[in-house]
């Protein structure tokens, strides 16, 4: 994993979870382990014990492996490891109040890509072209021209997340994901089809036209936890969810000719580098 950090300076990383998921997607057994862990039961289970007082013991050695400095986050005893993965800011984060700045929904490594009809993006381990990622042929032609921001959060990350602009917000659309391993006979040639559990809405933005904002999850179970379901009007910087447990991808989409192309995002996203990028931090400006 190679990312650019706020000073300019290239820094080169691979977690834990990197480790762990290339050893699952990369060989037989991990991806019959994957085939268990994306059954229903095994995720209710998961989802359980990370919700129970039983998960506590991870929590201190999951905040020093992983170097988190936790001044950041309010102090208090977690009842739980979820309650730990979803602690919040000791102090609120700082973003720009200027209709015109498109602000990160999030805590991340970001990317940044043109969107044109012939498009595929990697997102979390998954393969899309923009219908295929929003199940929608029509609506994804509508962003044909415009630019696709992809924001990674790595385990370490606040794991809470903000709207990028203000503006009236459709109803939530829900796509489950799967996981289905083809030719499993063949032990060295399997290969594993995935789609990734993701939700999201469109934002009717007065500056930036119709906006796309997606949280995606994990594989399996995506731990994605909206608090607005309904239609509303919506504002940037105010809490919009967070993310329990397997999910760690937020999709903004962009339609052509509302923001300036954002330089130094796209640099280094042709040079194979993520930037990291702070929750409320600015990714583009109005055009």
């Amino acid at each position: 994993m190679k990312y650019v950090d706020k000073d300019g300076r290239l820094c080169i990383k691979e977690t834990g979870q990197d480790k762990l998921l290339e050893k699952l997607y990369g060989s037989f057994p991990g991806r019959a382990a994957l085939g268990i862990l994306s059954l229903p039961a095994f995720s209710y289970i998961a989802g359980a014990f990370m919700d129970s007082p039983l998960s506590k013991p991870l929590i201190k050695p999951f905040i020093r492996k992983n170097n988190i400095d936790m001044s950041r986050y309010e102090q208090r005893e977690f009842k739980s490891y979820n309650d730990f993965f979803t602690r919040k800011l000791r102090e609120p984060f700082s973003f720009s109040k200027d209709e015109n700045a498109l602000i990160s929904p999030c805590d991340c490594k970001a990317s940044c890509y043109p969107i044109d009809s012939g498009s595929r993006f990697e997102i979390k381990g998954g393969s899309y072209t923009m219908a295929q990622l929003l199940k929608s042929r029509p609506l994804a032609e509508k962003f044909c021209g415009g630019w696709l921001f992809v924001l990674r959060l790595s385990v370490d990350n606040y794991h809470r997340y903000c709207w990028c602009c203000s503006g009236e917000k459709s109803e939530n659309r829900r796509i489950k994901g799967f996981l289905n391993t083809v030719n499993p006979a063949a032990f060295s040639h399997v290969k594993v089809l995935k789609e990734n559990s993701r939700e999201y809405c469109l934002i009717k933005s007065a500056v930036f036209g119709t906006v796309i904002q997606m949280e995606v999850g994990a594989a399996m179970v995506g731990r994605i936890d909206n608090t607005i379901q309904c239609a509303g009007e919506v504002f940037a910087g105010s809490e919009k969810g967070r993310f329990e447990f397997g999910g760690s991808t937020i999709v903004v989409a962009v339609q052509k000719g509302k923001i300036l192309a954002p330089e130094v995002l796209l640099k280094n996203t042709a040079a194979g580098c993520e930037t990291l990028v702070g929750i409320g931090d600015t990714l583009a400006v109005a055009h």
